[in-house]
């Protein structure tokens, strides 16, 4: 019923930059917030940043000042501008959405980010 497509991963030097893309499809009426997490090898998912549709946002610590997460309402569309790229910032991205109670998730199959000189 909802689908999230990801793209934009891949490698990059240190401190350089990528731009993560996730466009939703299906039955998106049901949907508020969309957000990125991150999973690194032998590492919990953890959150990165969480827009909703009224635009307001959450951060990671590790990520603030670095990363800008936005969303196209009109496009079902949820972009992270990833700047000042870290070793440590190296995982898989995923996608996600929540419907507007906060009781389902949805998921992207995830987008590999390297970064490594």
């Amino acid at each position: 019923q909802v689908q999230l497509v990801e793209s934009g991963g891949g490698l990059v030097q240190p401190g350089g930059s990528l731009r993560l893309s996730c466009t939703a499809s299906g039955n998106i009426f049901r949907l508020n917030a969309m957000g990125w997490y991150r999973q690194a090898p032998g590492k919990q998912r953890e959150l990165v940043a969480v827009i909703t549709r009224a635009g307001t946002t959450n951060y990671a610590d590790s990520v603030k000042g670095r990363f800008t997460i936005s969303r196209d309402n009109a496009k079902n569309t949820v972009s992270l501008q990833m700047n000042s790229l870290k070793p440590e910032d190296t995982a898989v991205y995923y996608c996600n959405a929540k419907t507007v109670d906060y009781k389902t998730d949805y998921w992207g199959q995830g987008t590999q980010v390297t970064v490594s000189s």
